[in-house]
């Protein structure tokens, strides 16, 4: 939970740091906060590849560190605020690597939950990890709007570092088991021909969510004026509780 605790933290807050503090307009908006979901996309197999190489604990910890890192970036770049160029390509660059993290911590949970169970469990795995996650991404919205409204940017930037390097100490001595891979290798076009229809489909289906959640931040004032940062975080934990309710279906 710990690695979308961070994610989430960060995600209604962004677009009022970047616009308001920064003075950056829509575009840049949607380029820093898509950013992270661009990388993530891009490291999902190589996280994949890892986690079945060192296994599912390897991989997490791997992101957890990963993740910690780009705590350290949000910091400095809230350190070069004065230059609000300078400043948003290192947030950028952070949100990059929080991306890659992600990849590396949803993918080794799900690798490493499954490696734990025998094969008839596997569905439940799925189901409490994706649970976990939107969990995460549901408490820690109000959690990071409030961060933001008492003490500004550098609070995310500092939950980032922090949070991640606590986990991975309670995580060091847990075992670590791999899942038993086939000595065939898989045919990569095989893989793409099974799981690109309902990929696209998934793809399209979360075009309208994301839209959403982008514009929100800059229509809450114009319906509830000044308290559009804590409604705006209220709102984000609703949506992200009806989402974890997938996780079931």
């Amino acid at each position: 939970m710990a690695g979308f605790v961070v994610i989430g933290a960060a995600l209604p807050v962004l677009p009022l740091h970047v616009s308001h503090n920064l003075g950056f307009g829509s575009v840049v908006v949607g380029l820093v906060a898509g950013t992270q979901f661009a990388a993530s996309l891009v490291s999902r197999v190589w996280s994949g590849s890892f986690a079945d190489g060192n296994g599912g604990k390897r991989a997490v910890l791997v992101g957890l560190v990963t993740a910690a890192a780009a705590g350290l970036l949000y910091l400095l770049s809230v350190a070069v605020a004065h230059s609000p160029v300078l400043s948003v390509s290192i947030l950028v660059v952070g949100r990059a690597v929080l991306g890659g993290a992600e990849s590396f911590i949803i993918t080794g949970g799900v690798a490493w939950g499954l490696a734990l169970v025998d094969a008839g469990h596997s569905g439940k795995v799925i189901a409490w990890v994706g649970t976990a996650m939107f969990a995460a991404l549901a408490f820690s919205g109000p959690l990071g709007t409030m961060l933001f409204t008492a003490y500004g940017f550098a609070a995310i930037g500092l939950l980032t570092t922090l949070l991640p390097l606590l986990v991975l100490g309670s995580l060091m001595r847990a075992p670590n088991p791999r899942i038993q891979l086939r000595q065939r290798e898989s045919d990569l076009r095989a893989v793409f021909d099974a799981v690109w229809l309902p990929g696209l489909g998934a793809a399209l289906a979360s075009v309208g969510y994301c839209s959403v959640l982008a514009s929100a931040p800059f229509c809450m004032p114009t319906i509830i004026g000044d308290r559009s940062g804590l409604d705006y975080g209220v709102w984000s934990c609703a949506d992200r509780s009806a989402c974890g309710l997938r996780s079931f279906a």
